[in-house]
């Protein structure tokens, strides 16, 4: 866990009268301390994570050698052996271990035996659709997930936010794959607006502004299905945060200095209330990711969770390695972002 002390103080710098530029003057030099911080524990916690993934793939019956040759119908012993061998899954884990430590000391991140080609050129064909539809959804729920927080803690306790509480928990409590067919139902069968799944219109040649906007058609179902779930936990935690910062003494020193209720909420209030909900967005990244295996599998997007199920399938443990491996590289990357935004939002963080 990243060590992170906040410095607590009974008023803001702000209401103490201190310029903006004496309380970000320190900034740079925060957010360098940060940076270094977490690189130190980058590498171990890398390295730990990929022999944990490798040790407990191995406890898995089969591999995949048993599934190449089942389908091709050839499950002789000598077939098997031929292929255990040509993929050197006859090692022992030792000697496997060792040899996936050596492919990542070269950046490399080995061979897959069910798509016959390296497994670093097989994830960088899909990991642009990952990152593209995880990037879509973090962005749906966060504007949707602070708007209505903002929302339900500007009338608390009144009927919009009990409206809005029964809303995103609806959200919250529907699985994601139901969510995805129900929306493919509604909108893809029903009413036609958009299309059902795949990535991009199949044999067209549009170019610039068209393919992109033919590409966000198809992102938007899967896209919402994963966001609508963090939806509600960043509405519920907004809701929350802004509650508790409105008791602060700064708030009732802008209120007294006459300042508009909706402006001492989204200048004062909502930014320091930001801060639980940076930190659950970073953790929620490799959940994300994890959602997107069952969204990817439903709409049919070609990414990096559907490529993690189809290895599954098949047994391809180097495959699905690689992609537990980029996926805490994503967490951790995550993790450092939010770290130098805290240092950026609040000036009173401090790395120990």
């Amino acid at each position: 866990m990243l060590q992170i002390r906040a410095i607590r103080q009974e008023r803001s710098y702000h209401a103490q009268g201190y310029p903006l530029s004496i309380m970000r003057m320190n900034t740079t030099p925060r957010l360098l301390r940060s940076l270094w911080f977490n690189a130190k524990y980058a590498v171990p916690t890398v390295l730990g994570v990929a022999i944990l993934n490798f040790l407990l793939l191995q406890l898995t019956p089969g591999d995949a050698a048993d599934v190449m040759a089942g389908e091709s119908g050839a499950a002789t012993a000598e077939t098997l052996a031929a292929l255990r061998s040509r993929f050197g899954l006859d090692l022992s884990v030792l000697e496997q271990l060792q040899a996936y430590l050596g492919n990542l000391a070269h950046f490399s991140l080995g061979f897959s035996p069910r798509y016959n080609m390296p497994v670093m050129e097989l994830i960088g064909q899909r990991l642009p659709s990952t990152l593209l539809l995880m990037g879509l959804a973090l962005a749906i729920a966060l504007t949707l997930g602070i708007a209505l927080g903002t929302a339900m803690a500007y009338f608390a306790g009144r009927l919009p936010d009990r409206l809005l509480s029964v809303l995103s928990l609806l959200f919250y409590s529907v699985p994601g794959f139901w969510t995805g067919l129900m929306l493919i139902v509604l909108f893809s069968v029903k009413l036609g607006w958009l299309p059902s799944g795949g990535s991009a219109s199949i044999g067209s040649q549009l170019t610039g502004l068209a393919a992109v906007l033919d590409q966000l058609r198809y992102m938007v179902l899967p896209a919402t299905s994963l966001a609508l779930f963090y939806v509600a936990i960043y509405a519920r935690l907004t809701r929350a945060a802004m509650l508790e910062v409105q008791s602060q003494d700064f708030v009732r020193t802008a209120a007294a200095k006459g300042l508009s209720p909706w402006r001492i909420t989204l200048r004062h209030v909502l930014r320091n209330a930001l801060l639980p909900v940076t930190t659950m967005a970073g953790m929620h990244l490799g959940g994300m990711l994890g959602g997107a295996v069952v969204v990817e599998t439903v709409y049919s997007w070609p990414g990096l969770g559907r490529l993690a199920f189809e290895a599954v399938l098949s047994r391809d443990f180097s495959v699905l390695m690689g992609v537990l491996f980029l996926s805490s590289l994503l967490v951790i990357a995550a993790n450092v972002l939010v770290d130098l935004l805290h240092a950026w939002l609040d000036p009173r963080i401090e790395v120990r």
